[in-house]
């Protein structure tokens, strides 16, 4: 059970993975995959107090964009990804293919035959994602697709990505 500083970190996890996919979301889509350190916005102002005119002091958190992560080799990539103390949590956006379930069974087990099979696949859609964690456990995602009828909506559920969610938490073990 967390408390006191972390019960508003495990709070504020939803609004800063909603904050950073509108903030990529700002930028169009076809945006590559990129990590977000998430630290406490009181520590990182005690830190670097000429930032106070560009954080909201009120945020238990604030997401620091890293540099951007390569998608075709995502895992990979995570498997080097280790944090300072000073990292609360870590937040990852990329644009995913999400497919009916029938149609996902029916994928090939090899990662390139899967990816290419999703990328043609007549009922794909495309979609950003924004999966977040922190060193307690606390976890959300956020997923907007891109279609024209539904792009307003974002749909908030850890069970969207639980296997990226514990690859970001691997992230905080030595």
């Amino acid at each position: 059970m967390t408390t006191g500083a972390g019960e508003e970190q495990a709070a504020a996890l939803p609004a800063v993975a909603r904050e950073i996919e509108e903030f990529i979301g700002a930028e169009g889509w076809d945006q590559p995959a990129q990590i977000f350190a998430l630290v406490p916005t009181s520590e990182l102002l005690a830190a670097e107090p000429d930032l106070a005119e560009q954080l909201d002091s009120e945020a238990a958190l604030t997401p620091v964009a890293q540099e951007s992560l390569p998608a075709e080799d995502l895992a990979e990539a995570l498997a080097r990804v280790s944090w300072p103390d000073q990292v609360t949590g870590c937040a990852l956006f990329q644009e995913i293919v999400v497919l009916p379930p029938e149609a996902e069974s029916a994928l090939p087990d090899e990662d390139e035959a899967a990816r290419t099979m999703a990328a043609e696949h007549p009922d794909r859609q495309e979609a950003r994602l924004v999966a977040a964690v922190l060193r307690n456990g606390d976890e959300t995602c956020v997923m907007r697709l891109r279609d024209g009828a539904n792009e307003d909506e974002l749909v908030q559920d850890t069970s969207l990505a639980p296997n990226l969610l514990q690859a970001l938490r691997d992230t905080f073990n030595p």
